[in-house]
């Protein structure tokens, strides 16, 4: 036999009316659709997944802008001036600065009264349970 014979015998050759290359060809053609859409839906899933992370990332930069603020506020030098004062501290005199020698014949103040610390209200922030009261020193 030769090869242009055997060759057109296997593109002629059917199964049940419809020839054996077509059957082969619609079979390729829906692997590749069924590959398509398994790619788009996996693609789909990490485009989701993606938004989700932007998302997060742009909630934990407002957390950061807010806790940077709340910082800003907490370390404003006139507020701990206040707070020091309320607690009885306030900066040491130039007279009462000693080496370290002497340090053992200078005598002790007396510690200052007490201070009774007042519960703040926080508000809670949004996704996040609600936080304990904060306690800060009485003004």
């Amino acid at each position: 036999m030769n090869a242009p014979v055997v060759v057109r015998r296997l593109f002629d050759w059917k199964v049940r009316g419809f020839r054996w290359v077509e059957i082969i060809g619609v079979l390729l053609v829906a692997a590749m659709v069924f590959s398509v859409y398994v790619a788009k839906a996996g693609a789909a899933r990490e485009s989701a997944l993606i938004g989700d992370l932007e998302r997060q990332i742009a909630d934990n930069r407002q957390r950061v802008r807010l806790l940077r603020a709340e910082s800003t506020r907490l370390e404003q030098p006139g507020r701990l001036e206040t707070l020091s004062r309320a607690a009885g501290l306030a900066p040491v005199d130039i007279e009462r600065q000693a080496e370290v020698g002497a340090l053992d014949g200078l005598k002790a103040v007396e510690a200052p009264a007490e201070v009774t610390p007042r519960a703040v209200y926080v508000a809670p922030v949004e996704d996040e349970p609600p936080a304990l009261p904060a306690v800060e020193v009485a003004q």
